[in-house]
């Protein structure tokens, strides 16, 4: 696909400078057998699938978007992976392969099923010339990806539109029928904003929150529990809970990202400016209310520690 690697806004970009994701795995030493099964608007060719599924190891199937898809002028009703893209890899799951899928894409797409039932999902987006060489290196374990997602993918497309920092709701999701919820869908995203996963596993421990003259800062204890060394983004989420207005569940105020080798274990702090704790009314003055909020700390926006703090300005 390497006119996706572009993007939509790439328009001097060069068709010939591009690495593909096929190119970047030979590139890394694999021996690769391709086939262009199933295009993103073109049919499913299964016997071109089982042609190659023969002999292999793992099945990488490059999925998601046209660059056309995204961008000005280009909005999707749904935004599932188009075209007969599922179907295909229903296909190659039956093989018995492990099958891992490489998305190119411009926005969250849909995937429940997707990430129900394939083995490994890697979000490449678009990435640019150098896409191929990147895919690989992650896909070998060369380099362990860090990233974290900056937007919600939905679980389905009517939970749309989906944002992590909606406001508060007088009836939040429960067990009763007059609640935020959905009868036939989960209430929740299928990936929250600032979602990410790596080749280890890190583990959040001892939030204490703590009020400055001018901020109000945060320290937690992050542990690698896994076996390859890696970098962990901590996010700080903040909550204004006694409000003048309803404000959201929690807004993003800052980040750190930090490298923990196997067993390695660091106390990592992040300070929030009192002064970025304030909104703005009706009649755009910028308020700072003295209150209550919640800091959340964690590896994303649902996934966190929580701790209250009375905050005077």
């Amino acid at each position: 696909m390497p006119v996706e690697n572009f993007g939509s806004w790439a328009l001097a970009g060069r068709e010939k400078d591009c690495v593909t994701i096929y190119q970047g795995l030979k590139n890394a030493g694999a021996h690769v057998d391709y086939a262009r099964c199933c295009g993103v608007t073109s049919d499913f060719d299964q016997a071109e699938l089982e042609r190659v599924a023969k002999d292999a190891d793992v099945i990488v199937a490059v999925v998601g978007e046209l660059a056309s898809m995204s961008g000005e002028a280009a909005s999707r009703a749904d935004i599932s992976l188009p075209g007969m893209q599922e179907r295909m890899l229903e296909a190659a799951l039956s093989t018995g392969k492990p099958v891992i899928v490489v998305l190119m894409n411009g926005r969250p797409l849909a995937l429940k099923w997707v990430a129900e039932n394939v083995h490994a999902i890697v979000e490449a987006w678009q990435l640019g010339i150098q896409a191929g060489n990147a895919v690989a290196e992650v896909l070998f374990g060369v380099y362990n990806p860090s990233g974290r997602l900056c937007c919600t993918f939905p679980a389905m497309v009517g939970q749309c539109p989906r944002y992590y920092n909606h406001p508060n709701t007088g009836r939040p999701g429960g067990k009763s029928k007059f609640s935020s919820r959905y009868i036939d869908a989960p209430i929740g995203p299928l990936y929250p904003f600032g979602y990410g996963l790596s080749y280890t596993t890190f583990e959040y421990d001892n939030l204490e929150v703590f009020e400055r003259r001018d901020s109000i800062a945060a320290k937690v204890e992050i542990t690698n529990r896994g076996e390859s060394a890696g970098e962990e983004t901590a996010q700080l989420y903040v909550q204004d809970v006694t409000a003048s207005i309803v404000r959201p569940v929690k807004e993003l105020k800052a980040f750190k990202k930090v490298y923990l080798s196997p067993g390695e274990r660091k106390v990592v702090t992040m300070e929030v400016p009192k002064s970025n704790l304030g909104f703005y009314d009706d009649n755009m003055n910028y308020l700072l209310e003295d209150g209550e909020f919640v800091v959340y700390v964690g590896a994303n926006s649902r996934d966190c520690l929580s701790q209250s703090i009375n905050v005077k300005f």
